[in-house]
């Protein structure tokens, strides 16, 4: 088969940069993806971040798809448990009028910022609904209207598209991988934040295992990983410089993955809890374009991914151009 790549960016802003640079950066990103004949390309939802300039993928998407013709450009992804899903598919409808066949809806579970950030997002609201109900209400909304069985029925988030927007889950979990596959979605695990080999194995072999196919499709399994390629061993090694993972877990039980220990401790505290943190040492598929091509296809059949998702974080734009532009030539040299 051949391996389908896609690129998320999530439009950091990095020590120099302003967020209008930062923004400009993920607008030539996507072209260059399209150029370079990727799949898709995804742009993330961050929030409280000045480190992050993507707070509202919806709208940042709108401008990608009008600055480039092909590829398809989507969310990795919205953050459903903040907002009425009556307004995403209002707003992801518009996108896929505007761009027929190119919109991908990507949910994410996390709340893509630290506790005073969801406080603000989801102040006012008076009723606590699950993700699971929210997914049911947003399918139906982006292909039509609710039925005779709801409260609203007969409410359609208009326009409604030709090709409605795909709506792909994301995640890091088995109960994410669970949620995926009783919903018949496609769905991505992110390495990039859980870089647990098992867990990733264990959410792809229970998303496979019990797949609703009810809705008519099949199994699609995305990888998203962080890689960096260059033309030597050791450009790549310092580019990717000593990143870090660190896993939280709040004294209620909740856990999340974050950056540092500042923000892992600027979490729990506006949070109200105490916490105990886990560092880990950040995967990331590093080296020539020998070295990568090798690990990615070892990842691809570990876990029997459809397609492959890249995120990049090099500071240098340059340099972070170059590496993607390696890792088309590595796969071309050799496909899967």
């Amino acid at each position: 088969m051949t391996l389908k790549f896609g690129i998320l960016d999530q439009s950091i802003v990095f020590p120099g940069q302003t967020p209008a640079e930062a923004l400009g950066n993920t607008i030539k990103l996507a072209q260059l993806a399209e150029k370079l004949g990727f799949e898709r390309f995804w742009v993330s939802e961050h929030h409280d971040s000045p480190q992050m300039a993507g707070a509202s993928p919806e709208v940042l998407i709108s401008h990608l798809l009008a600055r480039t013709n092909t590829i398809r450009v989507g969310s990795g992804g919205v953050m459903l448990q903040h907002y009425s899903a009556y307004k995403v598919a209002e707003n992801f409808n518009v996108l896929a009028s505007l761009a027929p066949g190119r919109v991908d809806l990507g949910i994410g579970r996390a709340p893509g910022g630290l506790p005073r950030s969801t406080k603000a997002l989801q102040k006012g609201l008076s009723e606590s609904e699950s993700l699971d109900s929210k997914l049911k209400e947003l399918e139906q909304l982006l292909h039509g209207s609710f039925g005779e069985d709801h409260v609203l029925a007969g409410l359609q988030a208009n326009p409604l598209p030709v090709q409605p927007a795909d709506i792909y889950l994301l995640g890091t979990s088995i109960a994410s991988a669970k949620l995926a596959a009783e919903r018949g979605y496609p769905y991505a695990f992110a390495l990039f934040i859980n870089n647990d080999p098992e867990a990733a194995r264990q959410a792809f072999e229970i998303y496979r295992a019990h797949f609703n196919r009810d809705h008519g499709g099949e199994p699609y399994a995305i990888l998203a990983l962080s890689v960096i390629v260059s033309d030597s061993e050791e450009e790549a090694a310092e580019l990717a410089g000593h990143f870090k993972n660190v896993r939280v877990t709040l004294a209620s039980g909740k856990v999340v993955n974050v950056g540092s220990l500042e923000q892992a401790e600027e979490f729990a505290k506006q949070a109200g809890e105490t916490y105990t943190a886990e560092i880990r040492e950040a995967d990331i598929t590093r080296g020539t374009k020998d070295t990568v091509r090798k690990r990615l296809s070892e990842l691809r059949d570990t876990y029997d991914a459809d397609e492959l998702i890249f995120t990049t974080i090099i500071p240098d734009f340059t340099k972070r151009v170059r590496s993607f532009e390696l890792l088309k030539e590595a796969f071309e040299e050799q496909p899967v």
